[in-house]
């Protein structure tokens, strides 16, 4: 099936996403895609502005989706491809039935189904639509979209990528602004007050934990629930804490780990693992905990202005989460549904805030939110030597709009680069 970008209409005034170019090349050669993703990142109205004219249904609908439930058979008869299924996690029985159609009449572009969360959904894939169904990961609006840059490639601290690049003009109080409102679309879309943001964010909160999560947590454990959500957000940029995330809620060890399986298979929070081989027997193995959007993440910290944002002390743990959350879109933008991410720290406390793994060599990049970068902040990315992995340019990524070398093989960035 043709796809075909619409350039005009709503879809173009907030934005061409950068994922179209995977969507085009899953869906040239794959029967079904997947796109999943958090609520309201964009995942529908981009397909069904990328396919106009095809037919879109959505289980949200209770009337459709006790039809796909009770009577899968007999909905697929009624609505035959090329169809776009929004939420298709809520009727997984038609994962069967898809399989049996896609299987009959091998054709590309058939079904394109969105899930705004993978728990479940992914077991069904695997044991239905194992090598029929393409699957990408999509968040909100990366901030090369929103500067509206075409160019798509996954970041590499290297000159030749920026080179490459429509370099932005730096503006702090912009990149703050941007910070503290996060990156789903509909923000983006209608230019908002702070009155809009709060809305917003709490209207989000109570859609998720009803309609997503009510179904996977006992329903005398939602208000623990709501807590854990916001002791993960408290805690992004820093290495997860299971013992005091279950004092924030007051919940049991097992019971954190499976909610963060939830929050992670939901697109809400990423795990950043170590780097490691068997070089080194003296690293740290906890994963960093991420919130992927940031502006929910000050929503849930409190951090209801700009001006509180950067003047408060989660500032530079924001600013790192923003900075990585960028550069996970720019991978997961061009379809790399594992980037090779990771961070460094060992028992002598020294630490790499994220490696990006290229083949033989190792990216070491230092995120950090000063105006005034120094040559000492990158000092520790000579651990990296003693690895068999070579190791190559890196950067520091900072508040400061100029792009200048710190040494020799350490570039500074600021963030409209990433």
């Amino acid at each position: 099936m043709k796809l075909k970008i619409i350039m005009d209409g709503v879809f173009m005034h907030f934005y061409e996403r950068h994922i179209t170019q995977v969507i085009t090349r899953l869906a040239a050669r794959k029967s079904t895609l997947i796109l999943t993703g958090p609520r309201q990142v964009g995942k529908s109205t981009l397909l069904t502005h990328l396919l106009p004219g095809t037919r879109y249904i959505t289980l949200d609908d209770p009337i459709l989706r006790l039809n796909a439930e009770e009577n899968p058979a007999g909905f697929m008869a009624q609505n035959p491809p090329p169809i776009i299924i929004d939420e298709i996690q809520k009727a997984p029985l038609l994962l069967d039935y898809i399989k049996m159609k896609v299987d009959a009449v091998q054709t590309p572009g058939q079904y394109f189904l969105t899930g705004s969360h993978m728990w479940g959904l992914m077991e069904g894939v695997q044991e239905s639509l194992a090598g029929r169904a393409g699957i990408i990961r999509m968040l909100g609006l990366s901030q090369r979209e929103t500067n509206k840059i075409k160019y798509a490639a996954p970041f590499m601290p290297i000159m030749e990528q920026v080179e490459k690049m429509e370099r932005p003009p730096f503006d702090y109080n912009e990149t703050v602004r941007l910070i503290h409102g996060g990156s789903f679309p509909e923000l983006h879309k209608l230019g908002y007050t702070m009155a809009d943001w709060k809305d917003f964010y709490s209207s989000y909160l109570q859609s998720y934990i009803e309609k997503d999560v009510k179904d996977r947590i006992r329903a005398e454990n939602m208000s623990a629930f709501t807590k854990f959500i916001r002791g993960c957000a408290s805690l992004s940029g820093e290495q997860l804490n299971i013992t005091l995330l279950g004092e924030m809620c007051g919940m049991s060890a097992n019971t954190i780990k499976s909610w963060l399986s939830v929050l992670e298979k939901d697109g809400h929070i990423f795990l950043l693992r170590p780097y490691a081989n068997n070089e080194n027997k003296r690293l740290v193995k906890l994963p960093k905990l991420y919130f992927l959007d940031t502006g929910m993440l000050c929503f849930l910290s409190g951090w209801n202005t700009p001006e509180q944002l950067v003047n408060g002390a989660r500032w530079g743990h924001i600013f790192e989460t923003f900075i990585f959350t960028e550069i996970l879109k720019s991978y997961y933008n061009d379809g790399t549904l594992y980037p090779p991410l990771y961070y460094y720290r060992d028992k002598d406390k020294n630490e790499i805030d994220l490696i990006i793994e290229n083949g033989d060599t190792l990216h070491p990049i230092k995120i950090k939110a000063t105006t005034q970068p120094t040559s000492r902040m990158v000092k520790q990315f000579s651990t990296l030597d003693k690895f068999s992995k070579k190791r190559g340019p890196g950067a520091l990524i900072c508040m400061n709009g100029n792009t200048m070398a710190l040494n020799e093989s350490v570039m500074n960035f600021y963030p409209g680069l990433i």
